[in-house]
């Protein structure tokens, strides 16, 4: 299992959570029900983590330079490293395919209340979402054969 968000910190497993080093029987996800959105992350600072102000800017000057972006459109950005990697399985939680941000949320780990609420409506994907994920996906090969 590897988490993207989760490839750019000081964590000495980051490494592992890198695109270019995943092994084909992986599941990479952009992120989990336990962690915030990719827009969340980005967005966010240290947030309810051990990280410094510091380690936020390394890691997200790390993620802009490993990714080769700007920031702009970084859920997309992140969706396409993940679904062009070697990972037999890409798992993309809609609220990255939506670019949304914290509010989104699905779960905080160690928190009552609040958890498991978020709900999609079908309105909520635009055509032009859809037909973004579906070009990725047919591009690297994980549309329906």
């Amino acid at each position: 299992m590897a988490i993207l968000q989760f490839a750019f910190g000081k964590d000495p497993q980051a490494p592992t959570f890198q695109p270019h080093n995943y092994e084909r029987d992986t599941v990479a996800y952009t992120g989990t029900h336990d962690n915030d959105t990719v827009r969340g992350w980005w967005d966010g600072g240290a947030g309810d983590s051990v990280r410094t102000p510091e380690d936020v800017a390394r890691e997200k000057a790390f993620a802009k330079a490993y990714l080769g972006t700007d920031g702009r459109e970084l859920h997309w950005v992140m969706i396409r490293a993940l679904l062009a990697s070697v990972a037999d399985t890409a798992i993309v939680p809609l609220q990255d395919v939506l670019g949304l941000g914290s509010e989104a949320r699905m779960n905080r780990p160690a928190t009552l209340g609040g958890n498991w609420r978020w709900r999609f409506r079908e309105e909520a994907l635009a055509p032009d979402d859809a037909a973004r994920l579906a070009e990725l996906a047919s591009l690297y090969g994980r549309g329906a054969p």
